[in-house]
């Protein structure tokens, strides 16, 4: 069993890094057929992110940056727009992050922080998770139960 098999949930879902987001956007919806399920401006994390669902119940999470400064923007000056993390739902983001802390693994925040719609987040340092950012995400107590929409991140 692993470090975080008592908390993880299921893949809540992946997120990517675009320059333009209403451009993502329509590319997911009009092309990929995915719907709109949330759009948030996210100041303290600099971006502005949408979540587009699917009818599978999968979701990708769009994020461009507000700022030049933003962890988003010197992704995509780094990367190039593309995969920037995979989320992970869990039922406690302070004791999944206590228990990868524990095993050794670096996070990105000292406490978690304010996420997409009002969901709790942290992230396992890219370095302790096979060159992946990792982001553990706890949704908002009004949706426990599965349709939710996080945030992201850092990178």
């Amino acid at each position: 069993m692993g470090v975080l098999s008592p908390y993880v949930v299921t893949v809540d879902h992946v997120g990517i890094a675009v320059p333009d987001l209403d451009a993502a956007i329509a590319f997911h919806t009009e092309q990929l057929g995915g719907t709109m399920a949330h759009r948030e401006r996210n100041e303290e994390q600099g971006v502005e992110e949408a979540m587009i669902a699917f009818d599978s119940g999968a979701q990708i999470q769009l994020l461009a940056p507000l700022t030049e400064q933003s962890t988003i923007a010197r992704f995509i000056d780094r990367s190039g727009p593309g995969l920037q993390q995979l989320a992970y739902r869990v039922t406690d983001v302070r004791a999944a992050a206590d228990a990868l802390r524990a095993a050794g693994l670096r996070l990105l925040y000292d406490e978690p922080r304010r996420g997409t719609a009002g969901s709790s987040i942290n992230f396992v340092h890219p370095k302790d998770g096979g060159g992946v950012l990792i982001e553990l995400v706890q949704p908002a107590p009004q949706d426990q139960g599965g349709n939710h929409a996080t945030t992201h991140s850092a990178g």
